[in-house]
């Protein structure tokens, strides 16, 4: 199993990735699930997302990952407005587990609260987080 996560992601106890860019003078997080999470969940076959330019709270669910072994709630890492969905992931759910961090990734929120991001993990403590739970 890999330990490795990206150093340049924030992670949190639902085994969500966020990145963080700016874009138009605001701050843009790319959202998706670990790889831990989807070596958990197994071949993920369905897509469940959002509309773009739908507002979601911190917490609350966004989609929805069907796997051949469960159905998994996306949890939304920070507040704000959706921007893009990955749209692809409906034909090719498999990039959610052959490319986590790249390909695979969910939606793009444009930050409604960027203090927020005091509440997630560094890559260190995520690792350490799963290692608890292993």
């Amino acid at each position: 199993m890999s330990t490795e996560y990206p150093s340049d992601l924030k992670y949190t106890k639902d085994h969500e990735w966020l990145r963080v860019s700016k874009k138009d003078g605001g701050d843009i997080g790319r959202v998706g699930i670990t790889s831990f999470a989807g070596e958990q969940l197994g071949d993920v076959v369905a897509v469940e997302l959002p509309d773009e330019g739908d507002k979601i709270n911190k917490g609350e669910v966004f989609g929805t990952l069907e796997s051949v072994k469960a159905v998994a709630d996306l949890f939304a890492p920070v507040s704000g407005t959706f921007l893009r969905v990955n749209t692809p992931l409906g034909d090719s759910p498999e990039y959610v587990n052959e490319d986590p961090y790249d390909e695979g990734w969910m939606v793009e929120i444009q930050l409604s609260d960027p203090a927020e991001l005091g509440d997630l993990m560094s890559a260190e403590a995520y690792a350490a987080f799963v290692a608890d739970q292993e």
